[in-house]
């Protein structure tokens, strides 16, 4: 069952990957430590947290920001604002967020990364922190 949209809050934001990833797993420690969202891997979601996700959630990340759900390119993208990189990147977002083809562009450069996890995985990689 999905939870009401309006009426969900969370206590904390939530930054939500793939723990099956290395790549994946690096940029959540990456946000783990400049950031004070809380991190949790496809294997630790609850069952509240899963009901507030796409169907096909574990096709790419997610933030779940009170009240509201960014996913693939969007959570990224907000990750990083709240990482403050580049700094001022909150003004820089919603700049962008000005132009139509600006959504396309970042969604697009989210794929090409996550389509290519495994080659990424090579440079930047990390296992699950109970491993």
């Amino acid at each position: 069952m999905r939870l009401a949209f309006e009426t969900w809050r969370m206590s904390r934001d939530t930054f939500v990957y793939d723990d099956d990833c290395g790549f994946c797993t690096w940029w959540a420690d990456f946000f783990a430590h400049r950031t004070n969202l809380a991190i949790v891997g496809f294997d630790e979601l609850t069952d509240e947290q899963r009901a507030l996700l796409p169907d096909d959630y574990e096709s790419c990340s997610h933030l779940l920001s009170d009240g509201a759900v960014y996913s693939c390119g969007a959570a990224i993208e907000q990750s990083f604002a709240r990482a403050d990189l580049p700094p001022g990147a909150e003004d820089l977002v919603r700049f962008l967020s000005q132009f139509e083809d600006y959504e396309r562009f970042r969604e697009r450069v989210y794929r090409e990364f996550a389509d290519r996890r495994e080659l990424w995985g090579q440079f930047v990689s990390k296992d699950r922190p109970d491993e």
